[in-house]
This record gives structure tokens, sequence and C-alpha cells, in this order.
């Protein structure tokens, strides 16, 4: 009876607790737990949120654009409200980057099927497939068994400070040109901290110890910068410029892997060795090799090695794969007297095309682990960094959208003192404007912003838009003072192991060497690789 009774009372208990026996509080202890609706409503991050339209609403009632459409006055009343919330990152930026599929409708400056297709082109499947491959090498280790080795060929016996800091930065810089700069700083950086944790750390840490750690955190982050800048999938601006280059010019050639990389490339190395050689002086004294070979060796560099075993058949598969499509990219278009073999295709296919292509063969090749399994799986896909991926689109987006309503003939006006420059000076000054402005936004969103007004420039200047769109986009990328000027300086900043007067140490002399640097080669190997001697109409 008594199991009975208890099973009939059961049944009459509310299977969820009733509000009030939840908890008792007296009425001055709930008040004062809960916020108010007037402190929850004014924070911070409520007051950037509310920064962007109020300014847009600024704008468009007390701005006036004599002689402009009323769709200038709203672009530019819509790019405040973006740029609000991006600077602010009062919304994530992914969704800020997607607020334009409903702004530009609502302001009449562009159709909702025309701003959605600048979310998905050639440029973004270029992006999507190079993202795919680059999560298969990170799946499969091969990053760091690649770290490894190199690091190992140029550790000497004894240390040689200079030579291991070489190794270092160019596995980064190496690793940086066919995947985003960012995810290989964070793929980089662990690989350094760990031979970084043989040294002594604390009190009983030598000065030599100590500015070789910085170095090679500060070797690290940069390079992952500077390896990006050689090809178009080291970083989102090369995209984004790319990109507008095909919005604005769809009759002129357009800017392929290859053709980039014979431009990029010189660059990236000129920078890079600067960078070699700045951290060499300043950081690896001469008494360095003697304390580093004390605790340093390269016995510990192949016990690494053999931890990670021989390759099996999924690692050597991904990098066929990911071999065969650099050799893609470098092929489809290689000179106009040497057709690739986009040529049999009647040039339709594009970088984009072969990067699908061989991120789907990633999906059919079995890992040869268990039965049924690929090298690379949907649920493996999840890291994909769509955040970056809808700032590309948002980037081509604006820049249509700052073409078809007037505001590039409005903006380029204030920037109109460079058609007194002289010719040479001309790269110098843009990069010099891009890379200042860089250094309190994301590089990304100040090529968005930069580039669009550049080409107007360029065409009122009767000058090719490349000779102001390439210094404008990769001085974009010279963010090297502040930690906050890109993911990957706080990738390098958060380790610890630097300040920011360490970045500012080498980051100034490094924006410098790579203004001088792009300043040169723009007039001379620019102008053979893009042909901007002509100009394009």
């Amino acid at each position: 009876m008594d199991g009975d009774r208890s099973v009939h009372d059961d049944t009459k208990t509310p299977l969820l607790p009733i509000h009030d026996q939840i908890i008792q509080r007296s009425p001055s202890s709930t008040s004062s737990s809960r916020p108010s609706l007037i402190t929850s409503l004014f924070t911070p991050n409520n007051m950037y949120i509310l920064l962007g339209p109020l300014l847009c609403a600024v704008i468009c009632l007390c701005v006036k654009l004599e002689g402009a459409p009323t769709t200038s006055r709203n672009m530019l009343a819509v790019l405040a409200w973006v740029f609000a919330w991006w600077v602010t990152e009062a919304i994530p930026m992914p969704i800020t980057s997607m607020s334009l599929l409903f702004l530009f409708p609502l302001f009449g400056i562009a159709s909702a099927d025309s701003v959605a297709k600048s979310f998905m082109d050639d440029v973004i499947a270029l992006v999507l497939g190079s993202f795919i491959l680059a999560l298969a090498v990170e799946h499969y280790n091969i990053h760091r068994r690649l770290a490894l080795n190199m690091t190992y060929l140029f550790c000497g016996d004894p240390v040689n400070p200079p030579l291991l800091l070489l190794g270092i930065c160019a596995t980064t810089a190496f690793v940086s040109m066919w995947m985003h700069n960012v995810a290989a700083a964070m793929m980089m950086m662990p690989v350094a901290t760990g031979i970084l944790q043989r040294l002594p750390t604390g009190p009983t840490q030598s000065d030599a110890v100590g500015k070789f750690c910085r170095a090679v955190v500060l070797g690290v982050t940069y390079s992952a910068a500077v390896g990006g800048m050689s090809t178009l999938t080291g970083t989102g601006v090369n995209l984004i410029l790319v990109g507008m280059w095909k919005s604005y010019f769809p009759l002129a050639n357009p800017i392929s892997f290859s053709t980039w990389f014979f431009f990029g490339f010189p660059l990236a190395v000129l920078i890079f060795i600067a960078l070699w050689g700045i951290l060499c002086l300043l950081y690896c004294s001469r008494g360095s090799a003697q304390v580093l070979s004390l605790y340093l060796d390269r016995a510990h560099l192949k016990r690494e090695l053999e931890l990670l075993g021989p390759m099996a058949f999924a690692e050597k598969m991904v990098l066929a794969v990911f071999g065969m499509l650099v050799v893609l990219w470098m092929t489809r278009s290689i000179t106009d007297d040497i057709p690739g073999w986009g040529i049999l295709f009647n040039d339709r296919a594009g970088d984009g095309t072969a990067s699908v292509l061989m991120a789907t063969l990633l999906f059919i090749i079995p890992n040869m682990k268990q039965k049924g399994e690929k090298l690379m799986d949907w649920n493996k896909c999840k890291k994909l960094p769509w955040n970056i991926i809808l700032l590309l689109g948002a980037g081509f987006a604006i820049a249509d959208g700052v073409r078809s309503s007037g505001l590039a003939d409005i903006l380029s006006k204030s920037l109109d003192f460079l058609e007194q420059a002289p010719y040479l000076a001309i790269a110098p000054i843009v990069c010099l404007i891009s890379a200042s402005i860089t250094e309190f936004t994301s590089n990304n969103a100040t090529t968005t912003l930069v580039v669009p007004l550049l080409i107007q420039i360029a065409q009122t200047m009767n000058l090719h838009p490349l000779l102001l769109m390439v210094p404008g986009a990769i001085g974009a990328q010279f963010s090297f003072l502040l930690p906050t000027g890109t993911p990957s300086n706080i990738v390098g900043f958060s380790t610890g192991h630097i300040e920011i007067k360490d970045m500012i140490k080498i980051g100034l002399p490094l924006k410098i060497f790579g203004i001088a640097a792009l300043s040169l080669l723009m007039p001379t190997l620019g102008a053979y690789v893009f042909g901007s001697i002509e100009v394009v109409q």
C-alpha cells in the first residue's frame, strides 16, 4: 500500500517545480540581484549598437552632396553604419557583413539579388576550397611535421640563433603562402613556443634567452603576414583586391594566381629578408649561441619528429592534392604567349574552379584508416572561417555600391591632391595612407574602404588603376605596430613573450622598408606583370 500511495502521489507531483517552490526570495534580494531595465539598456555595447543607425540617420538628415544623386548620400550613410559596427565590434563582424543584404535594398542602393551575388563568386569559391584544404592539413598534423622538419634542418650543432630564427620564420612564411595568414600564425605559434619551452623562464632567464624568445614570437607573427602577401590565398586583402578588379573591370585581364605570385613573391622576399635582418640585429646578441646551446639542440627536435611517426597514406594524399592544386593555380594562365590549361575550357574556368575541384577530391579519396572513411568529411569542415568569407562578400558588395551609387566620384575628390603628385611618388603616398589607416581598423575593412576610391582617382588621372589599387591593398597589410592591427598580431601578443614596445621597435622599420620596397617594385616589376603602363577604361 505504501508503494501504491507513493506512485499515486508522484503522478500528482509536477514534473517541474512550481516557480514559487524553486527559491524563496525577499523582494529586496530579488531586486538587488537582477539588473534594472535602464541598466540593461544603457550598456557600452548597446551604445555602440545605436551608434551605427544614429550616424546613418544624421547623414541622411543633415548631409547634402551637391550635384550627386540621393543614392550617394544613402551609400555614405550605410557606410557609416557598417564601419561603426565593424570598428567597435558591437555586433559580430560576420553579422555586420550580412547586414548589407537588407541595408542596400532598404536604402535603394541595390536590389536584393545583386547584393546576394556579391557573396558568392569565383573568389569566394577560391577561399572555400582553400580553407577546406587547410583544414585537412591541420587535421592530419601536416603543418607540424613540416615545421619540425624545417626547424630541425636549420638548427645547427651548436645552435646558430640567426639560422634557427631564419628556419622558424621561413617555415611560417611558407605555410602562410598557402593558407590564411591568421591560420598560419595560429598553427605555427604553438610549434615555436614549444621550442621555447626548453629555455629557462623567470628570474633564471638570461637577457640573451629573453631576447631570442621575443625574436621568435615576433618572427612568427610578422612572417605570417609577410608570407600571406605573396599569394592570393595568403590573406583576405588580396582576394578583395582581385574581386574588386573583376567587378570594376570585367573586360580586363583578370588577376590570376600566377600573375599575383610573380609580383607578390619578390616583394614578400624583400620584406622577409628585412624582417630577419632587423630581428637578428636587435635580438640575437653575440653570446646567445653558447647560452642557447645549453638548452636547445637537434636531439629535442628529433624526438618530436619521432613521436609523429612515419607519414601515413592520408597525409601523403593530402600533400599530393595540395601540390596538385598549386600546380593548377600556377598553370591556368601563364603568359600571353604561353597559354595555360584554362584555354582548353575557353577560359571559363577560374582559380576557384581548381580550388573546389581539389577540395572535392578530399571527400572521395579514402583515408585508409577505417573502412568507408574519406580524407575529409563535413564534420571536419565545421571550423570553416565563415566570418572571413562573409567579410569578403561584404567587401565586394560595398565596392559595387560605392561605384553604382556615385559615391566614388564624391569621395575621390578628397584625395585629388594625388593628381599633382609626381608619378614615382604616387605608390608610396597611397601605401602610406593605407598603412596608417590599417593600424586602427581591420586590414580587410581598410581595403574595402580605400580601394574603390583609388580606382576613381586613377581613372581621373588617366593612370592604370592597379598602380594605385595594389599599393593601397598591400599597404593595408602593413599593420605591424599595434596588437589590435590584425588577428595574427594578437596571436603573438597573447603568448606573453612580447610587449607593445617590441612590436613598435620591429614594426616601424619594417613598415618603412615595406613602403620603400613597394614604391620601388610597383612602377618597375608591377608595370611589367600587371601591364600597368596602359590605361584600362
